[in-house]
């Protein structure tokens, strides 16, 4: 039995791959089409930056739609042929369950959409003062909503009020489960959001995480689960293979922002939203960063990074874009490695 979900696993993983591939050419001829390019703003707000990333004016953003859309277009095509043909081996394929999966698909979605509609105002110009689609305050409370509502189907639906912490063992917390789930969604979200700034950079650190938390999954027996990380997966690689530099497209906010909260929600699936700090490493970093100069910079009228998040630091003391993100992509690979290694001693496997 397991050969089987192993065997499902890699080819779904595969499809996705396939798929998303063939599927990258219309897509990028529509954005490119209609115009839906990015927007590199100079203001003089944030100089550094306008500065190294002039020559990405006009490149398409959205590519996250790659990734959402191969999702959808999978779950749903193998749900119902299984409802239609239920003894096929392609209903066997099938890995939309509703304690499993429903629930990050739906997240997935939504989020997406969300994401979809800032980044038609920032390539509009709409939004913010100046264009630039939401503030930061309202992709805030974006998330808080997504993540307050999520927190209420573990909560009320599926009874989950325990908090797993490695080799401590799992801890009831009652109604404290609710504010704990909002405030791991919203920083994963936010911290995916702030990595996706250089080509490939959140492409692959997101793939290493979803690759991490699938093994996790399909560790703990969840093999629907680590087929909907698999799927993921695969489309994040044919992503990357147009999103290396030079980039044909960018995540966007249609991306980033789906796939930081839906990586939120299937490590709380798992009960293993502690391993974030090491899978996720780079996103704390880069997170991190941000607070670190926005705080820095209210109270002591200075700057500790000469550009935040962190990855433009680099680019401002001179690291080319490769170079960055190549080392990000390996000290991500390490810290998930050591993550992993975390989860199974604390199994004792």
């Amino acid at each position: 039995m397991t050969s089987f979900h192993i065997s499902r696993l890699i080819f779904l993983t595969t499809l996705a791959f396939a798929f998303s591939f063939l599927l990258t050419p219309l897509l990028t001829h529509f954005l490119y089409k209609y115009k839906l390019g990015k927007k590199i703003r100079n203001n003089g707000a944030t100089p550094i930056f306008s500065l190294l990333h002039a020559h990405k004016e006009g490149t398409p953003t959205m590519g996250g739609i790659l990734i959402w859309f191969t999702v959808l277009c999978f779950s749903l095509f193998f749900y119902f042929f299984s409802l239609w043909a239920p003894g096929s081996w392609l209903a066997g394929l099938n890995f939309l369950s509703r304690p499993e999966t429903f629930l990050p698909l739906g997240v997935l979605i939504a989020s997406a959409l969300i994401g979809l509609v800032d980044d038609w105002l920032d390539v509009r110009g709409l939004g913010t003062k100046g264009g630039g689609g939401l503030k930061l305050r309202h992709r805030l409370l974006v998330y808080l909503f997504i993540a307050l509502l999520a927190s209420l189907w573990f909560y009320f639906k599926l009874d989950w009020t325990v908090i797993h912490l490695p080799f401590f063992g799992s801890f009831e917390i009652g109604w404290w489960y609710i504010p704990v789930f909002i405030f791991i969604i919203v920083a994963t979200a936010f911290s995916v959001n702030e990595t996706d700034g250089l080509d490939g950079l959140a492409g692959g650190t997101l793939m290493i995480a979803y690759g991490s938390f699938g093994i996790i999954a399909f560790a703990l027996g969840r093999y629907d689960l680590a087929v909907f990380c698999g799927v993921i997966i695969g489309a994040l690689l044919s992503f990357l293979w147009f999103n290396i530099p030079p980039a044909r497209f960018y995540l966007g906010d249609t991306g980033s922002m789906s796939l930081g909260v839906t990586l939120g929600v299937i490590a709380m699936l798992t009960n293993n939203a502690l391993l974030l700090i090491p899978i996720g490493f780079i996103f704390l970093v880069e997170s991190l960063s941000v607070i670190i100069q926005v705080v820095s910079k209210k109270i002591f009228k200075k700057k500790v990074f000469r550009s935040a998040p962190i990855h433009h630091h680099f680019q401002a003391i001179g690291w080319s874009e490769s170079k960055i993100v190549m080392r990000f992509w390996l000290v991500s690979g390490v810290a998930s490695a050591i993550g992993l290694m975390i989860f199974l001693l604390d199994k004792n496997w």
